[in-house]
C-alpha cells in the first residue's frame, strides 16, 4: 500500500503543469499554485478521498483548503526525497521542515561568509563543490549543548611576542592568571577561536550584563558572496541562526549597552522584525545608512539604481538606560564656502548668525569661529566614510598571503574609522566591546587603538592570519586606519585562546578527506572513538555501506557530520577532569581561573 507521499505525487503527475519535460514533479510550482488557490489544483485535490481528508476540513457545510499545511507538507524533505535524503530516511537521521515563529531549533553550525578559503581551497579549485555542515538541532537533540565549555592553547601576545600564559602581576607565576579589577572582574582583551554559538555560551558566566558595546558583521545571506556558497543557506535557516546568537549575546550586555548589527538589503527587514522580537521594539534606536561607496564602475552599467549603501541596526539593551555620547562630524567643503564668509585679522574664518532681538527689535548677532565649532551633529545617514579594500601596506609580514584573504572578504572589509564611530557613540574608554563575527580583525583593532577591552571570536582557522597578526601590527605601533587620528603610538597584550575541540576535530578530518575510502576508514575510527548521535545505529549504517558508497563525496561527508553528537563538539567543563580528553593540569588551572 502506497503512503501519503506517494499517493500525492502521483496525483500531482495528472496534472500537466506540474510536470517537466524529463517526468519530473514540480514541487516549487504546485506550491506556488495553491499559495494562488489554484481552483484546477484544487479540485484535483479533491478528487481523491484520502488526498481530501489530509489537506481539507469542513466549516459547518463548507470545505475549507489547508493551504500552508499542504505548502509544508510538498516542501518537507520526505515527500519526493533526492538520493541522500532517502539514504537517511533509510539510515533514520530524518528531520521535518517548520516555521520560524514554530521553531524552537538551534542552527549549530556554519561557516559563514568568511570561510572561504577553508579546507584547503586554492584559487586552481575555487568552482569546486564545497562541503558546509549546516545543521538544524531539535529540542531533543540537545542536553549540554550550551554548557560551558574547556579552553585550551592559552597565550598572552605584546609588543615583545608570544608568551606562555601566567600571572601578569608576579613573574613566579602566583596571584590571578587573568588581569582582574577590585571587583574581580576580568579586565583582559581575548579573541577566542571555537563555534561563536557555544563561545558565546561560554562567556555568560564571566560576561553577564557587561558588555557595553557588540558590534557584528555577521553572513549577509546574498547567495552570491564569492563563490556563491550561500545559495543552501535558506531564508529560515539564516533567520534561526542569527536568533540563536542573538538570543544569547543579549544577556551579556549591559543594562546602558547597545547593539549595532551591520546587513545589507537581502535580509534588513526580516533582521529588524526579528530583533524587535528579541530586544523589544521599545529599545529599536536607529537604523544607520552607511554610503560606503559611489555610483561608477562596472555595478553602474545597468538599468536599475546602483546599490551603494549598507544598513546598521541600533538596538538598545534599555532604550531609556542606554549610553549614547553625543557625536560632531566636520563640516562639508560646501557647507563653510556657503555660510562662513569671514576671516579675521589673523586669518581665522567666522560667521555671524542672528541669535535674537532686542528690546528695539535690532537683530542679536552671534559670532561663530570655525576652529572652535564641535562641527555637525551626525545624522543616520553615514556618507563621509568609504569602503577599503585589501591593503599590502597594513602588513609587513606574509604579505602576498594577507593580501589574498583580505581580498577574499566580499565587499572589502570594514574600515576602522567606521567602527570608531560606532565604538566612540556608546562607550567610554576601558568599555568592554564584542564581535562574535570577527572576520579581519577590523572591531577589535579599533577598540584597542581607542583603549576599550574587547573580545573578538572567530570559528576558521584564517583567525591566525588575520586578526590575530593584525593585532600583532597593531600593538606594534601601525599606522595604518585610525592610527594617526587617535595617536597610535602601540602597545598593550591581549589572550588568546581556543574551545577544546572534540567531535569538532573528526568534523575537520572528514573535510579534508579526498576519497571515499578515507570516509570509510574514518567512519571505523569514529566508531571507536567519536561521540555518535543517539539516533545513529552504525549497524544500520555498515549494512547500508553499498548505498553510501554510492553517494556523490559530498553528501557521504555530509552524512558523516550529521552522525555525530554535536553536544560534544568541543569539550564540556563539566568533563574537564575526564583522562579522555587529556586535560593538561596547566589548562585545567588556567580554566579554573577563568570561570572563577
Amino acid at each position: 500500500m502506497k503512503n501519503i507521499f506517494e499517493q500525492l505525487a502521483d496525483l500531482l503527475k495528472k496534472d500537466e503543469r506540474l510536470v517537466s519535460q524529463d517526468g519530473a514533479l514540480l514541487k516549487n510550482q504546485a506550491q506556488e499554485l495553491a499559495r494562488k488557490n489554484d481552483p484546477w489544483l484544487i479540485m484535483l485535490l479533491l478528487s481523491d478521498k484520502g488526498i481530501k481528508q489530509h489537506f481539507f476540513f469542513k466549516v459547518d457545510e463548507t470545505v475549507i483548503f489547508d493551504k500552508e499545511k499542504f505548502i509544508r507538507f510538498v516542501s518537507n524533505k520526505q515527500f519526493l526525497p533526492d538520493s541522500y535524503t532517502a539514504f537517511k530516511n533509510k539510515i533514520g537521521l530524518t528531520a521535518g521542515d517548520e516555521y520560524l515563529s514554530e521553531n524552537k531549533e538551534v542552527v549549530l553550525v556554519w561557516p559563514y561568509k568568511d570561510c572561504i578559503l577553508e579546507g584547503g581551497m586554492t584559487k586552481e579549485d575555487q568552482k569546486r563543490d564545497e562541503i558546509f555542515y549546516n545543521e538544524t538541532l531539535a529540542p531533543d537533540d540537545i542536553n549540554r549543548l550550551l554548557d560551558a565549555k574547556v579552553f585550551t592553547n592559552f597565550k598572552r601576545i605584546d609588543k615583545n611576542g608570544e608568551h606562555p600564559f601566567k600571572s601578569p602581576l608576579d613573574k613566579g607565576g602566583k596571584g590571578d592568571f587573568f588581569r582582574r579589577d577590585e571587583k574581580g572582574d576580568i579586565k583582559d582583551n581575548l579573541i577566542i577561536k571555537g563555534n561563536n554559538l557555544l563561545a558565546l555560551a561560554s562567556l555568560k558566566k564571566e560576561f553577564a550584563g557587561k558588555v557595553k558595546l557588540i558590534y557584528i558583521d555577521p553572513p549577509f545571506n546574498t547567495g552570491g558572496d564569492s563563490f556563491n556558497y550561500n545559495d543552501s543557506f535558506n531564508h529560515s535557516s539564516w533567520l534561526v541562526f542569527m536568533k540563536n546568537r542573538l538570543n544569547i549575546a543579549k544577556p551579556l550586555l549591559s543594562d546602558d549597552g547597545n547593539i549595532f548589527i551591520h546587513i545589507d538589503i537581502n535580509e534588513s527587514h526580516y533582521l529588524k522584525v526579528l530583533c524587535d522580537d528579541i530586544f523589544g521594539r521599545e529599545n529599536f534606536v536607529e537604523e544607520i545608512i552607511w554610503a560606503y561607496g559611489s555610483p561608477s564602475g562596472g555595478r553602474a552599467a545597468g538599468a536599475k539604481p546602483v546599490n551603494i549603501h549598507d544598513y546598521i541596526l541600533h538596538y538598545s539593551k534599555n532604550y531609556q538606560h542606554r549610553k549614547q555620547n553625543k557625536i560632531y562630524t566636520p563640516y562639508p567643503e560646501k557647507y563653510i564656502s556657503d555660510w562662513f564668509k569671514f576671516t579675521d585679522k589673523d586669518g581665522r574664518v567666522y560667521r555671524k548668525r542672528m541669535r535674537d532681538k532686542d528690546e528695539n527689535g535690532k537683530n542679536i548677532w552671534e559670532t561663530q569661529y570655525l576652529d572652535e565649532s564641535k562641527g555637525m551633529p551626525l545624522t543616520t545617514v553615514w556618507n563621509d566614510i568609504k569602503q577599503v579594500y585589501a591593503d599590502p601596506r597594513a602588513y609587513k609580514e606574509n604579505q602576498s598571503q594577507h593580501t589574498e584573504l583580505m581580498k577574499s572578504f566580499s565587499g572589502g572589509q570594514k574600515p576602522e574609522k567606521l567602527l570608531q564611530r560606532i565604538i566612540e557613540m556608546v562607550t567610554n574608554k576601558g568599555d568592554i566591546v564584542l564581535d562574535y563575527h570577527a572576520g579581519t580583525g577590523t572591531t577589535l583593532a579599533a577598540a584597542h587603538k581607542t583603549g576599550r577591552q574587547y573580545i573578538g571570536i572567530e570559528q576558521m582557522d584564517y583567525i591566525h592570519d588575520l586578526p590575530e597578526s593584525r593585532l600583532k601590527n597593531v600593538i606594534k605601533g601601525d599606522q595604518t586606519g585610525i592610527s594617526k587620528d587617535v595617536d597610535w603610538k602601540g602597545g598593550g597584550d591581549f589572550v588568546y585562546m581556543e574551545l577544546a575541540r572534540w567531535n569538532e576535530k573528526w568534523i575537520r578530518k572528514i573535510e579534508k578527506a579526498k576519497t571515499t575510502k578515507e570516509l570509510v576508514k574514518l567512519w571505523g575510527e569514529m566508531k571507536e572513538k567519536a561521540f555518535l548521535s543517539y539516533k545513529v545505529e552504525p549497524k544500520t549504517v555498515d549494512a547500508s555501506a553499498k548505498e553510501f558508497t554510492d553517494l556523490n563525496l559530498a553528501d557521504q561527508k555530509k552524512f558523516l557530520i550529521e552522525c555525530l553528537d554535536k553536544n560534544q563538539l568541543y569539550v564540556n567543563l563539566s568533563e574537564i577532569e575526564d583522562k579522555e580528553y587529556g586535560i593538561s593540569k596547566e589548562d585545567k588551572k588556567l580554566n579554573g581561573e577563568f570561570y572563577k
